[in-house]
């Protein structure tokens, strides 16, 4: 049943008050788009559709919701509803509600947490916001390598049900320092007397509480993981991360850095969620400096009068040499970083990055500037023209080609973020160079 449809038939079901149809349909509604579905409706028929939920696809629903969505319906809940909703989810995702709810919203959920429960979210709420800590659960299994697979079985059985996964399984020693892993088909296929120290996997991949969630990010893409053990500064197991939140990590790195490469200071806001004046604000800054640097560029061109007055079509060029230098640097900053992201180039392929990019560089210029003097030729038959727009394009796109593989590898190297060398700092400077190897290159041809 296609989205339209369902949301029509909740709201038939609704405005004939036919709950008991209206609970059935929804029991068939996959929790992610029923969230999706209730950000749709009025609060009032959003409020009735979850109280007809069972627990655990509320909490499940609830879970997937927006925060602002998440807080509209913390306000209309009584705190019976509210314990019941927190008590299902799982550590993680009571950790993430937690941190986007407004104060006065948090005192009134830390209220339906036992205080048990409530001193390990304040623990997990004391990890740095990038940190792998922000980000794992408690919540996994764990066996003893005396245990057999028949006791293993039995344990997961008895507590998975409350576990955010049950197909790896974790081995501590008695000091809970994490020995081996064993997966759900290591325990079906192996004998129920066996012991788990005899079918556990002791080479582990595992991240320390303190590593940058990146970082976390790249090692599930890296060694085609599902979940990912955490320990701490002794490596004892304290929590696991799984797939869903890496893939949310992801997605908040890519989206910050196409906001840098766009000048954009990030925002952790969507874009409809951010007022005007935040929008204003986070653009402005780098628009100002991209504004007065490129003041420099128009400077540049008023020195050059009397290359204007020898041949005047020079000026028509100017757009054309920029907006190709631009292009170029775009190009290469894009695949730079990009490399860099995915850890394809480090910044010890600096000189090897740079002569790759000086090669492509020269097969483009000679390409484009043989293009333009053929044109030229035909259009103006002027060769002095042609190569003076064809000697600026070879040295305009090299420049540019350099310039968009050494500043985000310079960057990189300087602890700072690759993408802020991104398309529009790029394409300033090269516009500024651009113009003076232009006219440079004129003076000299012309003999002015």
């Amino acid at each position: 049943m296609e989205d339209n449809n369902v949301q029509v038939r909740v709201m038939e079901l609704i405005e004939n008050r036919r709950f008991s149809d209206l609970r059935k349909l929804l029991e068939d509604i996959n929790s992610t788009d029923l969230s999706l579905l209730l950000n749709e409706l009025s609060i009032e028929n959003m409020i009735l559709t979850f109280r007809l939920l069972g627990k655990d696809q509320a909490a499940e629903t609830f879970s997937y919701m927006e925060p602002d969505l998440q807080e509209k319906l913390i306000s209309s809940l009584t705190d019976k509803e509210l314990k019941e909703v927190v008590d299902e989810l799982f550590l993680d995702d009571t950790v993430d509600l937690i941190e986007e709810m407004p104060s006065n919203v948090v005192k009134r959920i830390l209220r339906t947490i036992a205080p048990k429960e409530r001193k390990i979210v304040n623990e997990f709420l004391n990890y740095p916001s990038d940190s792998a800590g922000s980000i794992m659960t408690n919540e996994f299994v764990d066996l003893k390598e005396n245990m057999t697979v028949d006791e293993a079985f039995q344990k997961i059985k008895k507590i998975g049900i409350d576990k955010e996964t049950i197909y790896t399984c974790y081995v501590l020693s008695m000091s809970r320092k994490l020995i081996g892993v064993v997966t759900a088909k290591d325990l079906l296929l192996a004998d129920r007397d066996k012991l788990i120290k005899d079918i556990m996997d002791t080479n582990i991949i595992s991240v320390n509480t303190l590593e940058d969630k990146e970082i976390v990010a790249r090692t599930f893409d890296k060694y085609d993981i599902i979940v990912l053990p955490v320990v701490d500064m002794e490596n004892r197991l304290v929590g696991i991360i799984t797939i869903d939140d890496a893939i949310d990590v992801i997605q908040d790195e890519n989206t910050e850095d196409f906001e840098k490469m766009a000048a954009i200071t990030p925002t952790e806001d969507g874009y409809f969620k951010t007022s005007v004046f935040s929008h204003a604000k986070n653009r402005i800054i780098w628009l100002l400096v991209l504004m007065f640097s490129a003041m420099v560029t128009g400077g540049i061109i008023t020195n050059y009068e009397n290359a204007f007055a020898a041949l005047p079509i020079l000026v028509s060029f100017i757009p054309m040499l920029m907006g190709t230098g631009g292009n170029c640097g775009s190009q290469s900053s894009t695949l730079i970083i990009r490399g860099l992201a995915m850890e394809e180039i480090k910044t010890k392929d600096f000189l090897k990055a740079l002569w790759k990019e000086i090669r492509i560089a020269l097969v483009v210029g000679i390409l484009l500037a043989v293009i333009n003097a053929i044109r030229i030729m035909i259009q103006y038959n002027d060769m002095k023209l042609a190569v003076i727009v064809g000697i600026t394009l070879i040295a305009t796109v090299a420049l540019a080609k350099s310039l968009g593989c050494v500043l985000p590898m310079l960057a990189k190297k300087l602890k700072l973020d690759p993408a802020i060398m991104a398309a529009p700092l790029i394409t300033t400077i090269v516009d500024t160079c651009s113009v003076l190897i232009f006219f440079n290159i004129a003076v000299m041809i012309l003999g002015i």
